[in-house]
């Protein structure tokens, strides 16, 4: 392989950037994912919900999320990773399976059937648009929603947010060892940063776990061989089948729905931090949307639920990955991480501590040092003019204390039209975002009636 014609292919020298800069990126961006290898599994096998065999989604999870980043890396040059998007899992295994008794097969069917409607809408340029049309106050609160939401993740993973009945959340106990160790490698990481030094996040990553492993709180145990291969077990003819099914038409909707503003935030959110944004545009937007909208129909294939870009990404961004380079790194580490599930299965990257809350205080620390780091738009949103603050107030708080970025986009993309019409500016708001405040009203009442 011919290190300069790769190097050319990425743009290494436009992009100020090389080879060990995307490698630790690349790295760091699947340490800090690598916990949906078993979470997704763990959701869609749920008896109460898709009850899908676990080992099948573990190699799904794997497989789609390293084509699909693979592709992103490839195609649209962004280091991006995608991976089955949590959220749309949960709704994937204990509403349309659990609820509605849809069996997985076509669950997948249905998230198949989303994924063709993702690419339509992607090629007449229609997410494209909206990336365009949405307001600069928006796009720098998406960034910095999006930092508080990754860092809410970690803060509650080392277990210094703990969940209280009687003030919802609190500050959690520094006598578990998980949370003390997280604490350490925050503060380890932390300054490493301040010191200037290169792939702080991925040093002290791999110093905590170092740690965890002498302390016992890693474990290793031997896995048992997976028999279970869900290939192509989706059922695309029920999914589609409106005549006899009318009510699967109000899944498939939602699934499209919320995977847009997932979606369309995670780019906008990544793409500032990374300075990819020119003039408030995404280049090469729309192999970034086709990316992710054909890795809707793979994770179906594949047998898993809605594979998304992920905003983890965001941890390998701040790492100075600038190029799809690093996706490429992130890609074979699923592969090699799948291989060596076949000769033993890592089960504690965290610990069983607080009450029985599981504790992931290796990532923890990557994840609140990112969230601190996508913190700094939080000073270009126009704070002086409340038709400007309250939206971009509302997308920031809303993303972690709802524990989703589309509810924080919902918000804020319903006030932002909303107010600057009734102070009559209405004629400066782009006539898309009357309409996605329009199609975002009418989608949570679909939401409503579906829960009902």
């Amino acid at each position: 392989m011919d290190r300069d014609k790769v190097a050319n292919f990425f743009g290494f020298k436009e992009k100020d950037t090389d080879y060990r800069t995307e490698i630790v990126a690349g790295i760091t961006t699947f340490m800090t994912m690598a916990y949906i290898i078993f979470v997704n599994p763990s959701i869609l096998a749920n008896p109460g919900g898709a009850n899908m065999p676990f080992d099948g989604v573990l190699v799904a999870t794997c497989i789609a999320s390293a084509v699909t980043t693979l592709i992103m890396g490839l195609y649209a040059n962004y280091p991006i990773a995608l991976a089955p998007g949590m959220g749309l899992n949960a709704f994937f295994s204990f509403l349309i399976c659990g609820a509605m008794h849809v069996p997985w097969q076509v669950a997948l069917g249905m998230v198949f059937a989303s994924g063709v409607f993702f690419i339509l809408i992607t090629l007449t340029g229609l997410r494209e648009m909206v990336i365009d049309a949405v307001p600069q106050t928006l796009k720098y609160a998406t960034a910095c929603g999006i930092g508080a939401f990754i860092a809410f993740i970690g803060l509650r993973n080392a277990g210094l947010v703990v969940g209280n009945p009687a003030t919802f959340v609190s500050f959690g106990s520094l006598a578990s060892r998980g949370t003390l160790l997280a604490v350490g490698g925050l503060m380890l990481t932390a300054v490493l940063i301040s010191r200037g030094v290169r792939g702080a996040i991925l040093l002290g990553l791999l110093a905590t776990g170092v740690v965890g492993v002498i302390i016992g709180l890693v474990k290793f145990k031997q896995a048992e061989a997976s028999q279970s291969w869900i290939f192509m077990n989706l059922d695309i003819l029920s999914a589609f089948n409106f005549a006899a099914h009318p009510e699967y038409i109000v899944p498939i909707v939602i699934l499209l729905f919320f995977n847009l503003f997932d979606t369309v935030g995670t780019l906008i959110g990544v793409g500032e931090q990374a300075g990819f944004m020119v003039n408030g545009t995404l280049p090469r937007a729309k192999e970034a949307l086709m990316t992710d909208a054909v890795g809707t129909c793979l994770g179906a294939v594949f047998g898993t639920s809605t594979v998304t870009s992920y905003i983890e990404s965001a941890s390998g961004v701040s790492e100075g990955g600038r190029t799809g380079f690093a996706n490429i790194i992130t890609a074979l580490l699923f592969l090699v991480f799948l291989g060596l599930l076949m000769i033993a299965r890592a089960v504690g990257l965290g610990t069983l501590a607080l009450g029985g809350q599981e504790l992931e205080p290796i990532t923890a620390p990557a994840l609140i040092v990112v969230g601190t780091l996508m913190m700094t738009n939080i000073a270009k949103i126009e704070w002086e003019d409340f038709t400007e603050a309250l939206p971009g107030f509302l997308v920031v708080i809303l993303m972690p204390l709802t524990y989703s970025i589309s509810a924080g986009l919902a918000a804020g993309f319903v006030t932002y039209p909303i107010l600057k019409l009734i102070r009559g500016e209405g004629r400066k708001v782009h006539p898309l975002m009357y309409a996605l405040a329009g199609l975002i009203i009418v989608g949570y009442i679909i939401v409503e009636v579906a829960h009902r």
